[in-house]
């Protein structure tokens, strides 16, 4: 199967053998698992994305990149998805778990990057939460942690959305673009999320109250 053909085909038969890729959807978003057929479109995105990116993120930019990406989800430790507009099966952009821990621990680091073509959209938002709902309920997880830099407002703003509570400052905790950078730390334990579909009402409801 060709699976960078998914980003050309909409509504997807229940049958479809693509909807082997696809993890869950929710409204406007779905995650689905990368294949490398999709390294041309994903590099495309983040080429046309640099400005965003900037001082905040290194996404894979090449094909062979890309491509690694996707092999690290042979690890059992690691996850990263792909963030796709349901309707048209675009990427919007991915998602990941690392360092997955089980035993007493069951812990994960969350990460995500999205697109400016589809950025204030809300289909990150979506998409993040769909994998949260993944590791909550599918990887059994009881705790998520996202460090974020002080300054990147836009992955604050999903983390709020989605529940996450502040629980501290890390100084120079991540090397990025070749300086370390302050974080911080962001989580949410499985108790505090009430799950997909109880978070997507609450998210339509309030967005009706606007």
């Amino acid at each position: 199967m060709c699976a960078g053909r998914i980003a050309s085909r909409r509504n997807l038969a229940p049958d479809d053998p693509a909807r082997l890729l696809i993890i869950a959807e929710g409204r406007r978003a779905a995650i689905r698992w990368p294949e490398p057929e999709d390294s041309r479109e994903f590099v495309r995105m983040v080429h046309a994305s640099r400005s965003l990116y900037r001082g905040l993120a290194s996404p894979p930019a090449t094909e062979q990149q890309f491509v690694a990406l996707v092999d690290r989800n042979r690890d059992p430790s690691s996850c990263a998805v792909l963030v796709t507009e349901r309707n048209s099966g675009a990427i919007v952009g991915y998602t990941t778990l690392g360092q997955i821990a089980l035993g007493n621990f069951r812990n994960a680091y969350l990460g995500y990057i999205g697109s400016e073509p589809f950025a204030g959209r809300g289909l990150m938002t979506e998409g993040v939460a769909l994998l949260v709902q993944h590791a909550f309920h599918r990887l059994a997880l009881h705790r998520i942690e996202a460090n974020i830099q002080p300054g990147n407002l836009p992955s604050i703003a999903i983390a709020k959305a989605l529940g996450f509570r502040l629980e501290g400052f890390s100084p120079g905790y991540l090397k990025i673009c070749g300086r370390w950078c302050d974080h911080e730390r962001w989580a949410i334990t499985s108790d505090a999320w009430a799950g997909f579909r109880s978070w997507s009402r609450l998210r339509e409801a309030r967005g009706r109250e606007r």
